[in-house]
């Protein structure tokens, strides 16, 4: 039986998801919430983790290096992820974090039960729809490591919180700021972060 863990912040998106694969039949489904992620993979070892892309957390966990934060990388399991074609950025952050499935949101339940039992076969799936948003995206010009500050910051953080989540010190999350500020051209922090939403990069 094939063993999935679905992440998500909102329970009842997550439960959905692991209800619509539990209908399939040969599913084996943990939900778990972007705290608990780390300890549930390492539990479970799933043959498949299936992430949405523009949930709250997510943008931490790709931000942080090419590989889930969330993911033992010892085992690394392999990435489902659910996306849209309107953010073509975070199809680029996913494909650095090496996932192996793409599914259109917008897609049918079917698509995303076949892209499970691809992956997990270790095959590539991507969808049509999400193909050509890979082509558009524009290039991201922050290096890994302004990219998780930035993300931590879009997520609410404080410059100390983000210090202490990535063990730096104050002033080196402030000149990773002003860098990120410098190479999207934003005005300040705020402007930052909506220009790398709106690109898709967080």
């Amino acid at each position: 039986m094939t063993k999935v863990l679905v992440l998500h912040s909102v329970n009842l998106v997550r439960s959905a998801l692991a209800a619509l694969l539990r209908s399939e039949g040969a599913f084996d489904v943990t939900c778990a919430g972007w705290r608990t992620a780390a300890r549930q993979a390492q539990c479970l070892r799933p043959d498949v983790a299936v992430v949405d892309l523009d949930c709250p957390g997510a943008s931490a966990a790709f931000g942080s290096s090419k590989r889930t934060a969330c993911l033992p990388l010892e085992s690394p399991t392999p990435l489902l992820v659910l996306a849209t074609s309107a953010t073509p950025g975070s199809l680029q952050r996913a494909f650095q974090a090496q996932a192996l499935g793409y599914v259109d949101k917008d897609g049918s339940p079917g698509r995303l039960v076949r892209a499970v039992r691809k992956v997990a076969a270790g095959e590539r799936f991507i969808d049509a729809s999400l193909a050509s948003a890979f082509m558009e995206a524009d290039p991201m010009p922050l290096s890994p490591r302004e990219l998780s500050v930035l993300a931590r910051a879009a997520e609410g953080d404080s410059v100390a919180e983000i210090a202490r989540a990535l063990h730096l010190a104050s002033g080196t999350v402030r000149n990773y700021m002003a860098a990120v500020t410098r190479k999207t051209g934003a005005r300040n922090r705020i402007d930052a972060i909506r220009i790398s939403r709106r690109a898709g990069w967080v």
